[in-house]
């Protein structure tokens, strides 16, 4: 028979939960670790879903990709921004080499998948989908078939960073469920060589819950009600993965897969709010009320530097003939990038600060003048304003409980081969090209991972 491979992407599972505390209770990955190849999968710099699935699936960097993360400056503008969507992403994904060599792949999931291109195969798009009026399937009527099977199709919980954890919950759920069905549905009626699916809601969970599981947060809360949510969904999980397996040819190979970790949130930096003390960053007025960052009254005539939020800091020098009101000369660049790495990474212990070109061999797009890792992935970083103060304890967008750690998790479960091994050293880029070996395709040449071995 004709090789096939299924991945499945849990998006923010650690090893920590998977491979350690939890490992005995998922008897369906449990399996898959025990009778395959397995270990800690490094992430991207920096760990985040966009673009870690996508250097997963095409392996490239994120510098060769020319994506940092969710959001990107649009022509150097200060305030419009990009969103990464498929459009964002130039190069050939692994279901598109396969497709080239007749092999169908069914895609459900993946981020940075909307909006949808044609694939040899069938493919629903990801969380960052607007809504299920939007055209979200390949091809074009799968649309129909799905709100025939599940009515309106759920792409993400609509706002988990929220008080209303009952409500995360349900929503948690039913969005789960329905894609469960829908991967049902289409692994029955539909011809594929790979398929592979990203659950969201594993993310969404640890963002929501991770206080009550964990006992080192800074907001631990012992005995709460919720402290066996994370646990449960994680059961509930491992019990569709193996309703899934169920389903699947006896000589397929399974490979499960995160983008990255997750650990506790210890809080988040003002990356602006410290810009301005130090002298960097100049408002016309200080706001009186917590202001976010794009309505903010910026000198930008007499700013030198800025930076945004998210699960890292991006920061910006105000550069001449780049920037629309640039004051910092080519001549002063690269003192100043020093300047502000050796002052920033003091800010808080454990901080990384590099160079987009110490991270990426190469670096495409519009990538930040600096990127800034705060306090080994525990503090955010917060672009908005009003402070008072260069810490804050909350997350300026909502709740949050949890940041993103650098290790995810790789299993490779070869039917034809139950080699049992643990594997170091592994990286995110290298899953592009160990798909693409499995099918004995050659691996384009400006790939940047290598295939993993059982």
């Amino acid at each position: 028979m004709d090789r096939k491979v299924l991945l499945i992407g849990l998006d923010c599972a650690p090893p920590e939960l998977i491979f350690d505390r939890w490992r005995d209770t998922l008897p369906n990955i449990k399996k898959l670790i025990d009778g395959g190849t397995y270990g800690k999968l490094k992430s991207t710099m920096p760990p985040i879903t966009c673009p870690a699935w996508m250097s997963m699936m095409t392996g490239k960097s994120p510098g060769s990709l020319g994506c940092y993360g969710f959001r990107s400056r649009h022509n150097y503008s200060y305030r419009d921004i990009s969103i990464a969507t498929s459009k964002a992403i130039k190069d050939e994904t692994v279901w598109d080499i396969l497709g080239k060599e007749g092999k169908k792949s069914i895609i459900i999931g993946v981020p940075q998948t909307y909006p949808p291109k044609p694939i040899n195969g069938t493919l629903i798009t990801g969380f960052l989908t607007p809504n299920a009026e939007a055209e979200y399937t390949y091809p074009r009527e799968l649309k129909c078939e799905i709100e025939k099977l599940v009515g309106e199709y759920i792409f993400d919980v609509r706002k988990f960073r929220t008080d209303d954890k009952e409500y995360v919950l349900r929503e948690v759920y039913e969005m789960t469920d329905k894609r469960i069905k829908v991967i049902k549905y289409l692994l029955k009626n539909k011809p594929w060589d790979f398929f592979m699916w990203v659950e969201i809601g594993l993310d969404r969970v640890h963002h929501a819950f991770w206080k009550f599981m964990d006992p080192t947060h800074k907001k631990y809360e012992k005995g709460s009600k919720h402290e066996n949510v994370i646990r449960d969904y994680y059961i509930y999980l491992d019990k569709k993965i193996g309703e899934i397996l169920s389903l699947v040819p006896d000589n397929t190979t399974i490979l499960v897969a995160s983008d990255h970790g997750a650990k506790s949130m210890d809080g988040c930096i003002c990356i602006n709010e410290w810009l301005m003390k130090e002298g960097y960053l100049i408002l016309k007025e200080y706001p009186k009320e917590i202001t976010r960052f794009d309505k903010l009254e910026i000198d930008w005539q007499h700013t030198r530097v800025w930076g945004w939020g998210g699960y890292y800091a991006r920061i910006f020098l105000n550069l001449r003939g780049r920037d629309p009101y640039g004051i910092v000369s080519q001549k002063e660049y690269e003192h100043l990038r020093d300047e502000l790495k050796t002052k920033i990474s003091k800010i808080v212990d454990n901080t990384e600060v590099y160079r987009p070109e110490e991270l990426y061999d190469r670096v495409r797009g519009n990538p930040p003048d600096l990127m800034v890792f705060f306090g080994d992935l525990r503090y955010r970083s917060v672009a908005s304003m009003g402070y008072n103060s260069i810490y804050t304890p909350e997350n300026d967008t909502g709740p949050d409980d949890a940041m993103h750690s650098l290790n995810g998790i790789f299993i490779m479960y070869d039917p034809g081969n139950k080699m049992h091994n643990k594997i170091e050293k592994l990286n995110i880029v290298d899953v592009a090209p160990t798909i693409l070996n499995l099918f004995e395709i050659k691996i384009p040449k400006d790939i940047d991972g290598h295939p993993i071995e059982s």
